[in-house]
């Protein structure tokens, strides 16, 4: 038996935090199994593709975040066209009982479910009434009078605004990915980097970054800075993740790293020269080490 909360929980932020932290105080008090219920793909992807968010984490980030979290079992639902049209009671019956056994359902207070989102938390309770199972409801969080939530730090990610996204997020933002060959550009003319390619739909907004870079195939990691962007200078026309490193370099280059972003150093601009593109970064990279001084910023870990 489990006590179980549902949502598609993109980002894992302050607020599904909390939430999964009620679910682990339930499943305590009435022993059950603490376990989340999520969907792949998002249910907007199905139910409206025009409107379907860039997601913040991919479905392998949100299991191996969830679970850090102190949740036994992450059950991850296929979305379906026949999924989307389940009305809340088949949804109740077919997926929260007969598959997941659910003694207890803790849900955010504006939770929606069923086919056009029909069902609510009055709908719930009325079901767990009959049906024997116990109704919990979370209220939504705020943060300095702010609403959290995946679309707010998706915007914020998406302007750029790394601090607000952090803070919502509880964590900094990050980028995971493996490192590909460049055009040798930077190598020659400006500084050395390392190239990130990224399965991640959500991406910074052009600029350059104060990060931090941690080898996922060691225990290695670093203070550095990252560039997002089509690197104007040199007539880019296709989106580079470029990461230089502040600390000393030893052994073999990584081959899957994960850049995690700090704080919003500049736009992306071009630059008359692969000269002038230099000294800025050199400007660039004081700035960070600055940043790292008098934050005393750990390395990413």
């Amino acid at each position: 038996m489990r006590a179980l909360t549902i949502g598609a929980f993109d980002g894992i932020h302050l607020g599904h935090r909390e939430l999964f932290s009620n679910v682990k105080a339930i499943a305590t008090a009435q022993g059950l199994t603490p376990a989340v219920l999520t969907f792949d793909p998002h249910p907007a992807r199905i139910v409206a593709p025009e409107r379907a968010p860039k997601l913040i984490t991919t479905i392998d980030e949100r299991r191996q975040l969830i679970h850090s979290l102190g949740i036994a079992e992450v059950h991850v639902v296929p979305f379906t066209p026949t999924l989307s049209l389940l009305t809340p009671e088949q949804f109740v019956r077919q997926i929260l009982l007969d598959q997941l056994h659910a003694k207890a359902v803790i849900v955010g207070a504006n939770f929606r479910f069923g086919h056009q989102q029909a069902g609510h938390i009055d709908t719930l309770s009325t079901l767990g009434a009959a049906l024997d199972f116990t109704i919990h409801a979370a209220p939504v969080l705020s943060y300095r009078g702010r609403k959290v939530s995946s679309t707010v730090i998706r915007q914020a990610i998406s302007s750029g605004n790394l601090s607000l996204a952090n803070r919502l997020l509880g964590r900094p933002y990050a980028l995971s990915g493996t490192v590909v060959s460049g055009h040798g550009i930077g190598a020659k003319q400006t500084v050395p980097t390392l190239n990130l390619n990224t399965p991640a739909e959500l991406l910074p907004a052009h600029g350059v970054y104060i990060s931090g870079t941690r080898d996922l195939d060691s225990d290695r990691s670093w203070n550095s800075i990252t560039n997002v962007g089509v690197r104007p200078t040199f007539a880019g026309d296709s989106v580079a993740i470029e990461t230089f490193l502040l600390d000393p370099f030893d052994g073999q280059t990584p081959t899957k790293i994960k850049v995690q972003f700090l704080r919003h150093v500049r736009e992306e601009r071009k630059f008359p020269s692969p000269e002038a593109l230099k000294a800025q970064i050199l400007t660039d990279v004081r700035r960070a080490q600055t940043y790292f001084r008098r934050t005393s910023q750990l390395k990413p870990c």
